[in-house]
């Protein structure tokens, strides 16, 4: 069987041979690896089950001094956070977009390197991502603080502003599905905090949903798979987002949720992708402890509906020797 197979039996609740993995590392682990593992396709050497297409986060211009733009205009300073930034300035300092303009969500940059990485990983489970898809998009365009208040304040131009990301999103989603032979859409977009959502279930709903349920449908008309990362505590919408077609969820945190209670009860319904602790046991714990996690998680995912990997991308905390403890266990438990 293909890992292409494998990943399709874990997501529809069934029992593959063995449980698949997809795990994700900043850069400064990611460094790590490439040097000790001898090659920049660090996919390939850790065997990475899927195959991520076009940019989680975009593309971005150099401006200097750490400085970069995104595609929507947005400022990112990485003087310190190396691998996304922080946002500066507002694009839309006023709740309007009288003059602003959305980019061309048929923009060939997003597709260019799809031929490539599926002839560089023909088995593999095909996702084609798109980040910061929703909620994050209009905060990055807008800021925080005043887009928490225009939920308030200004609640039709919030609605507009969705329904705007919405549809560049559900644009770029059909074309990679009409082009390309792929199996999944991928969405990025937080709403959890440690303790909570950022916004609450009921501005959530009234907000989010409606315009996730719009996203989701294009890959389920499709006859495809939706797969979502929420980082935060965000366990009391797993109803909701079953409901309006959620196929796969990640990071699955267990520092904020229960993992080994919230498989068994969604298996069949919802997979999860994550579970590996990168807030407690990657950066702090022994390589001992890291097998230890990682067991349990692969036991507990081998009746279906789970992908291993890291609660998150790993970062730059976590010990190498930590990192190659679970890799090992990973590669293990196919004999």
């Amino acid at each position: 069987m293909t890992r292409r197979d494998i990943v399709t039996m874990a997501v529809r609740g069934e029992s593959p041979p063995y449980v698949p993995w997809h795990c994700d590392f900043t850069v400064e682990p990611r460094a790590a690896l490439v040097e000790y593992f001898g090659t920049d396709d660090i996919d390939g050497a850790i065997d990475n089950h899927l195959v991520q297409l076009s940019n989680p986060v975009g593309f971005y211009e150099p401006l200097g001094n750490d400085l970069y733009r995104d595609f929507f205009g947005v400022r990112w300073n990485r003087a310190v956070d190396k691998d996304i930034g922080m946002v500066e300035g507002e694009v839309l300092p006023e709740p309007t977009l009288a003059d602003y303009t959305f980019p061309d969500p048929h923009d060939p940059r997003f597709f260019e390197d799809i031929p490539a990485k599926l002839a560089r990983h023909p088995d593999s489970f095909r996702v084609f991502c798109i980040g910061f898809s929703l909620f994050e998009r209009a905060w990055t365009l807008r800021g925080m603080e005043k887009l928490m208040m225009d939920f308030y304040e200004h609640p039709g131009f919030v609605h507009q502003l969705l329904d705007a990301i919405a549809d560049f999103n559900v644009a770029l989603a059909t074309k990679a599905l009409r082009d390309f032979d792929i199996d999944a859409i991928y969405f990025g977009d937080d709403w959890g905090q440690q303790q909570g959502l950022i916004m609450g279930p009921r501005l959530w709903r009234e907000f989010l949903k409606p315009r996730l349920a719009r996203m989701y449908a294009v890959a389920k008309e499709a006859g495809k798979f939706q797969f979502i990362h929420s980082c935060g505590d965000v366990d009391e919408l797993f109803d909701d987002l079953v409901e309006i077609g959620l196929d796969c969820f990640n990071p699955f945190q267990p520092e904020v949720m229960n993992v080994h209670e919230l498989l068994p009860r969604y298996r069949g319904r919802l997979a999860f992708h994550g579970g590996l602790s990168t807030q407690r046991t990657l950066p702090h714990g022994t390589p001992s402890e890291v097998r230890a996690e990682t067991r349990e998680l692969l036991e507990l995912g081998r009746q279906g509906s789970y992908i291993f990997a890291p609660a998150h991308a790993v970062e730059g905390d976590a010990p190498l020797e930590n990192i190659l403890a679970f890799i090992d266990e990973l590669q293990a438990q196919r004999g």
